[in-house]
């Protein structure tokens, strides 16, 4: 909450006409990413998240903003995270990941021109390393759960593994797969803005660099293309390290179901239960839960945009009046 309320504050004076594109379609893309999952060792998944990304071009604050809204919406919309682990997953991805990737970035770039390959060293480097601190700051967090939460007969109440496992369990997968998976993609997608929109770099002075002759086309139809290709994602069996289900732990061999995440796993009922639609098939529905799930984050920039400068607009004339 603290991080959210400072980003907010941060976010507001950047949030001009100009600005809102930029942060609707980073924050669309890092949704769109996330739904390519990739097969990580132990049958479980993993996925790249944008924040470093985000970070690069619209600075830490905004890609604050950009992935937390993009895993409430995940949460609330399509179940996937988790309602109750909003604050956490925002806190892992969205501020560590953000902060680690930037800094990494800015140290290794520096002063030196857009065009230098810095840019990308930094953004492939800085990516890397947010992806595994923030593999491992989630490792810690379920790996204290066993220790911090059982019932009376000593059986834990929520995440199963302790420290011992769950630490080798994320960072391995994370370390090896995950990481240069997330770092490749940043990487890419920097080494083209570096050369094609290259004032996206420019992030402090966003408001005064993007003028009205600039085209965002080619990073729409981009957007576009990882919509229709999302059900590449449906190929890897098996879900995210820690994000179980009741049913799933059934077959894991524990020999019990945490009573907590037992009580607590229905408590909301997503409208759209991973990505999928009753009667359509999977791929056709991951399709249109990727249209939707854009839809409502382009849908909350712009209004919010557009609250906040109504505001701003009003507040010189109610200045004095009074």
């Amino acid at each position: 909450a603290p991080f959210w309320y400072l980003a907010g504050r941060k976010v507001k004076k950047l949030l001009t006409a100009r600005m809102v594109p930029v942060l609707a379609i980073f924050s669309a893309f890092a949704f769109a990413v996330q739904m390519f999952n990739v097969p990580l060792p132990g049958g479980t998944t993993g996925h790249a998240v944008g924040a470093t990304l985000l970070a690069i071009v619209l600075g830490p604050w905004a890609a604050v903003i950009g992935i937390s809204m993009v895993l409430i919406v995940q949460a609330l919309f399509f179940g996937d995270g988790g309602v109750l682990a909003i604050g956490a997953n925002a806190f892992n991805m969205a501020v560590i990941g953000a902060f680690a990737g930037y800094f990494t970035y800015r140290l290794f770039t520096g002063n030196s021109p857009v065009t230098s390959r810095r840019h990308i060293i930094g953004a492939i480097a800085g990516s890397y390393l947010a992806a595994n601190l923030s593999a491992f700051i989630t490792a810690l967090e379920l790996g204290v759960q066993p220790i911090l939460f059982r019932s009376a007969e000593g059986i834990p109440l929520y995440a199963p593994y302790g420290l011992n496992v769950a630490i080798p369990a994320m960072m391995g997968g994370h370390m090896l797969i995950a990481g240069p998976i997330e770092a490749t993609v940043t990487g890419l997608v920097v080494a083209y803005l570096s050369r094609s929109h290259q004032h996206l770099f420019l992030a402090s002075r966003l408001q005064n660099t993007i003028g009205p002759g600039r085209s965002f086309r080619p990073l729409w139809v981009g957007l576009g293309i990882m919509i229709l290709l999302t059900p590449l994602g449906l190929l890897a069996p098996g879900t995210a390290w820690g994000e179980w289900g009741a049913e799933e732990l059934q077959g894991m061999g524990l020999g019990f179901v945490p009573k907590g995440l037992e009580r607590l796993g229905g408590l909301w009922p997503a409208p759209l239960p991973d990505y999928t639609i009753p009667g359509w098939g999977a791929q056709v529905g991951y399709i249109i839960s990727a249209i939707a799930g854009i839809g409502i984050i382009m849908g909350i920039v712009w209004g919010v945009s557009a609250i906040m400068n109504k505001r701003t607009r009003k507040s010189p004339v109610e200045g004095s009046e009074g």
